[in-house]
């Protein structure tokens, strides 16, 4: 096997998992045509996803757990009108708290499987609901289920502190 060959071949076996999930069909191909002419003067297939074997992972459609919101409608539409318990993250850009809490709070919701969403308004893009919601200081973190508002807090909280709060809000 040539130098070119064994190249063409580890560049085509580290394709990440991802990039090969976004293929078009089970089996890819590349063709050789473009990498050199000293290879072969007709393109060569080479097939690295045997159909029996492909690495493409299909899902079953989910909804978002974690969300941001566009604007009122859609947070109408996603938070007031929601089916599941919405934890409503209130954060800005600018907030060091709020970067800190944001990615602490997206894994408790994560761990309950799809049992709470989490809707993320930033309030300097959605000012009129951080004031609706009364909103003052951020991070600000609003449970809601059903349209109603049934907890609420202010500030950092640690790992299990953000467990017990989503545990509480749907209900365990």
């Amino acid at each position: 096997m040539t130098m070119a060959h064994r190249f063409l071949l580890r560049r085509i076996w580290t394709f990440s998992v991802k990039d090969v999930r976004c293929l078009p069909s089970s089996t890819a191909t590349v063709s050789c045509s473009s990498f050199s002419t000293s290879l072969h003067s007709a393109p060569i297939r080479v097939s690295f996803l045997a159909p029996s074997r492909s690495l493409a992972i299909s899902h079953p459609p989910r909804r978002a757990v974690s969300f941001n919101v566009q604007d009122q409608e859609d947070f109408t539409e996603r938070v007031i009108n929601s089916d599941l318990p919405v934890l409503i993250d209130f954060h800005a850009q600018w907030c060091g708290p709020c970067k800190i809490l944001g990615p602490r709070l997206e894994k408790a919701v994560a761990k309950q499987k799809g049992r709470v969403a989490m809707a993320k308004v930033d309030i300097d893009d959605h000012t009129d609901l951080a004031i609706e919601y009364g909103v003052s200081a951020v991070p600000t973190v609003i449970a809601m289920r059903g349209g109603d508002i049934i907890d609420r807090f202010v500030g950092i909280k640690d790992d299990d502190q953000l467990d017990s709060f989503v545990s509480k809000v749907i209900g365990q």
